[in-house]
């Protein structure tokens, strides 16, 4: 039995933004793997990007690393300028950065401060990115990829204050990301990846109970991984889905199959 050669990204160059750890990283390394050269981005952990591009850089791969703060105005202005700058062309722009309103100091803030974070960098951000990505793209007359993060969940609801402040964001983007699918074809591909319960730093705080029920509530039995995210991006960011575009891959175990 032969099987099919992976995904390739050879001679392809990917901006990943909020690449400094979790699935921003894993996707990051497996595209350079993959062979694409890697612009990533940070919001204040420089150091976390370094080690990013280290992986990178052991993978074979090239990174370039820059500050990207969605929440402050002009940031993907200046994000663009320095792109222009450092990278010839681009071919895919994933934008996974978001507020973390799960774990550390997030995870403290009041109910109105998470709604606030969330509609500003998730939801505000991916719609100003996706414009940003596409006015790249059009000003070298070229193709590209966009693909955005959303949530599994929000196709079927959750109970809880941060399920329901994340379906406000993340059921936006994916709305939002589907007619943008349809306003930028055929040159411009748009797809979203909506993950389901991965192991990242939330599932480390994480109770064992909460632990047992997900992988109960799974399909597949366990909790994704960074990693599984990631090849689902680099799928989306290949030729091999050169006819895929307007499309949520649901990478999540079959959590949310019934419905």
């Amino acid at each position: 039995m032969t099987t099919s050669p992976s995904p390739s990204l050879r001679d392809k160059t990917m901006l990943v933004t909020g690449a400094s750890s979790g699935i921003g990283r894993a996707i990051a390394v497996a595209a350079a793997r993959a062979g694409a050269v890697l612009a990533i981005t940070y919001r204040r952990n420089l150091q976390g990007a370094e080690a990013t591009a280290g992986a990178i850089n052991e993978a074979g791969g090239t990174a370039h690393i820059f500050p990207l703060d969605l929440a402050q105005p002009g940031a993907l202005e200046r994000l663009v300028g320095q792109l222009s700058e450092h990278v010839d062309e681009l071919d895919a722009w994933v934008n996974n950065a978001g507020a973390d309103i799960l774990t550390g100091e997030g995870k403290s803030l009041t109910r109105e401060q998470k709604l606030d974070a969330v509609l500003n960098v998730d939801l505000r951000g991916t719609v100003l990115a996706s414009w940003a990505a596409v006015e790249f793209f059009r000003a070298r007359r070229r193709g590209g990829v966009i693909i955005n993060m959303s949530w599994d969940h929000v196709l079927t609801g959750m109970a809880g204050e941060n399920p329901v402040i994340y379906s406000a964001a993340k059921g936006g983007i994916h709305a939002f990301s589907r007619s943008l699918a349809l306003e930028v074809a055929p040159s411009i591909r748009v797809n979203v990846i909506a993950p389901g319960f991965i192991d990242t730093a939330f599932g480390d705080e994480a109770s064992a109970e909460w632990r047992a029920h997900v992988e109960r509530v799974t399909p597949l039995g366990r909790w994704g991984t960074p990693e599984d995210v990631a090849q689902a991006a680099v799928y989306l960011a290949s030729d091999a889905a050169a006819f895929v575009t307007g499309q949520a891959l649901l990478v999540n175990g079959g959590a949310v199959m019934k419905t």
